[in-house]
This record gives structure tokens, sequence and C-alpha cells, in this order.
């Protein structure tokens, strides 16, 4: 009779391990603009504070969430330099402000644990108050990747729970706890309890709605079938302090019937490389024009090689468009020909962009012209002579677009600058991106 008993244990603990597997495996994942780093070491005041989150986190709660791919959920978000909306979280839902990011995979809130000595920031996630949070411990299949090349580096902190870190190009750090948690976006509409990171300090303000390709992305957890934003024109240098607003849906888009669609490229493993973000938005830019000029630009710097080089994505997450040397050289070169005379000799904004002019803007724009990113299929994307520069302050405005070393990447970036007054549409399950022109300031 023992040995029966131990025979059921041992099928019951193989039956319980092959359905964990299933559904927490994970796949080689790389995070658009970010470097893939070895942890950081987590600090004692990370500790204290997520121990006592864990000691009072509650039990998940019983209930179920609604069937996938039903939808139908609208929200505005605030434009200055980040797409920022506001999403609530937990249960009963508590709002939390992310940066809609198209470019990277793994979501994460701002936390905190009430403290009798100060009042809680208003703006980060009380774990205590949610019915359905919960902390990974270091057991967790997702704290120990089978691939080794995985690109969320996980460790196993000194409270036996899942710490992950890593940067972002821009020098960001990104640390924390795994977690699980759902998004209440109506009554009636929960997502399941989602794997995102609980930061339990940040020198952001905001946390990060990753919503590329990735198993772990909100759109693959949630199992959302479209979604689709459309940016306003932004306000000049005062943008921060007064932000424009524009709209986000998770599924359905009254507006798609008017989009043009071009097909994501996908590539054989064999093409993947540290150079190459396999989950990441990748279109076939065919070419651009500027000032009435289609530039002499090889097709092959809009493809990758065989190092990955020359991807190019759209980008929600990244601000400005960069571009590798191959085609940047050819719009830096039609610059200089239409506004050399007028150019800020030896200056370069944050490093990144170095087409930039002192003096009135519009008649620098009147003598640039109109820009157009030309993409296969014969769609193409108009930008303004309006919308080619930013203002950068001191009277300074440059032309949006840098060179994709400054980043530290190999790959072409449409950011959400150039975005601007477009509806932009990712359809997963039909693997494609839309394009759709609107007043994004006062769309529906």
């Amino acid at each position: 009779m023992a040995s029966c008993n131990s025979l059921f244990f041992l099928l019951f603990m193989l039956l319980v391990f092959v359905i964990s597997f299933q559904f927490i495996t994970v796949e080689a994942k790389t995070v658009s603009l970010s470097f893939p780093l070895t942890s950081a070491p987590l600090s004692t005041k990370h500790a204290s504070i997520l121990s006592s989150l864990a000691t009072s986190s509650r039990p998940r709660s019983n209930q179920t969430s609604s069937p996938p791919f039903n939808y139908n959920y609208k929200s505005s978000f605030k434009y200055s330099m980040a797409l920022m909306v506001s999403l609530p979280i937990g249960t009963p839902p508590q709002s939390q402000q992310m940066v809609i990011d198209t470019g990277s995979q793994l979501s994460w809130i701002q936390c905190h644990r009430k403290s009798p000595r100060k009042p809680p920031p208003t703006t980060s996630f009380d774990p205590s108050l949610s019915s359905t949070f919960s902390l990974l411990p270091c057991n967790h299949p997702e704290c120990k990747p089978r691939i080794p090349d995985f690109t969320l580096p996980t460790t196993c902190d000194q409270n036996r729970l899942c710490h992950y870190s890593y940067f972002y190009a821009d020098g960001t750090l990104a640390e924390g706890n795994l977690v699980r948690e759902k998004f209440t976006l109506s009554n009636s509409r929960t997502t399941p309890p989602l794997i995102l990171g609980c930061a339990a300090e940040s020198g952001e303000a905001e946390g990060i709605l990753g919503l590329n390709l990735g198993r772990l992305s909100f759109v693959s957890q949630a199992k959302v079938p479209r979604f689709s934003y459309c940016v306003p024109i932004r306000n000049a240098r005062d943008g921060i302090n007064n932000p424009t607003f524009g709209t986000f849906y998770l599924g359905q888009n009254p507006h798609s019937p008017t989009f043009r669609y071009i097909d994501l490229l996908t590539f054989p493993r064999s093409q993947h490389s540290p150079n190459f973000d396999p989950l990441a938005y990748t279109v076939g830019l065919a070419g651009i024009k500027i000032g009435g000029k289609k530039l002499n630009i090889s097709a092959a710097a809009f493809r990758p090689d065989a190092g990955g080089s020359g991807q190019t994505i759209i980008d929600s997450g990244t601000q400005y468009t960069f571009l590798v040397d191959a085609a940047y050289g050819k719009v830096r070169e039609q610059i200089v020909r239409l506004a050399g005379a007028k150019l800020k000799k030896g200056y370069a904004y944050g490093g990144a962009l170095d087409m930039c002019f002192d003096g009135n803007a519009v008649e620098i724009g009147r003598s640039i012209g109109d820009m157009v990113f030309f993409f296969e299929n014969g769609v193409a994307i108009s930008i303004d002579k309006g919308r080619i520069m930013d203002d950068v302050g001191g009277g300074v405005h440059c032309i949006a677009i840098g060179r994709s070393e400054s980043l530290g990447v190999a790959s072409n970036i449409i950011g959400n600058f150039h975005q601007q007054n477009l509806w932009v549409e990712f359809d997963l399950i039909r693997r494609r991106v839309g394009f759709g022109t609107a007043d994004c300031s006062i769309s529906k």
C-alpha cells in the first residue's frame, strides 16, 4: 500500500509540474532600447519595503476574468514627451500612471508600503489594499528561466522573492520584484493575474506599460487582439506642464476601416543576434523623402543584416526618430543642402540631435519642406514641415532625427514625435500595423 501511495504522489506532482510548465515557461526576450545586464543587488531599503509587502499581501481572489478577445476599452492619455495613460490596477482598482511603450516587454508600476510616519505617495500602488496582489517567490519558474540569454535578469533576493533589474538605453534603471496583479478595466472586465514589476523605489514618477510582442508583455499576457493610439500635436516647451491629450484603445477601434496596413516582418531564428530585437514591431521601411526629393538610401539600410543591424521598428516609447548611419548620413546631406547656412555649428541637443537651428522656425521649416517615410505596400507617413523639428528650448529647434549610435543601438526607430496626428494600430492577430491620419487632439 505504501508503494502505491508513493507512486500516486509522484504522478500527481508530475502532473502539477507539467501544467505549471505549460503556462509559465518563458521564451527568449529582448527589450527594445534596454541593455540585458546582470542583476543589480537589492538594496537593504528595497528589501525592507518588499518584506513588508510580502507579509501583508492578501491571497488571490477566486474571481474569474472575462473571456479573452473581447476588449472594448478606451482611455485618454497625456502627451508631452511620452504617452502617459492612467490604468486601474488591483481589486479594488487603484489608478496608475504608465508610459505606453511598444518597444519594451515588462510592465511595471510604482509600489509602496504605508508608513505611520509619513503619508504614502498618491501616485504609487499600495499592494496591501488589493485582494488580487501576490508576489513571485524565488522558486517560481520565472526566476529560473530555461533560456541562457534571457534578457530580464532575475535573482533571488534576501527575502526569497524574485527580483529583476535592467537598464534602458537612456540609463534608466528598472528594478524591483516580480508580482502578479489584475487590471480592472471595468466593472465587468478584468484581466487574468498578469506578471509585472513592482518597484519599491524609482527615480521615475510613472511606470511602464510594455506592449511589444514578448510573452510577458501586457497585450500578450492579457490576450489583447489589437490596440491603437492617436498622438496629438504636442505643445511647445511648456508641454510638460501643459500636456495635450490623445486617445488609447484596447480592442476594436471604430476608425480602423480607414487605416492603411503594412505587415510585420518576421525573420528566421538564425537572424537573431545581439543587434536584433525579435519582439519589436518590425516593418519594411522602403525610403525617405525630404523637401520633395527621395533620398538615395540603400534598401539594405532598412533591413537587418547578418548581425541584425538595420531593423526598422515603430516605438511609442522613444521620443524621437533614430536612423542607422547609412540612412542618417543621407538625411543630413539633404538638410545641409536645403538649410545648411542656418545650422547651429558644433551643437547637439542631448547628445543625440545635431541638426539644430537658431532663428525663425517657420522660415527654416519652409526652406526644408515636408518629410515622408515610405513603407512597403505603398503605405506612407507624411510629416508636415511644421512637425519635422522640435523646440528644444532657448530659441533652438532641431530636426527630430538622431543617429542610432547615440542610443547604443543599431536599429531605425520611428518615435512618437513623428507619429503625431496619426492613428497607429497594432493588430496582433493579423500581425500588421495600421496608420490613419487624424486630428488627434479631438479624435474619439
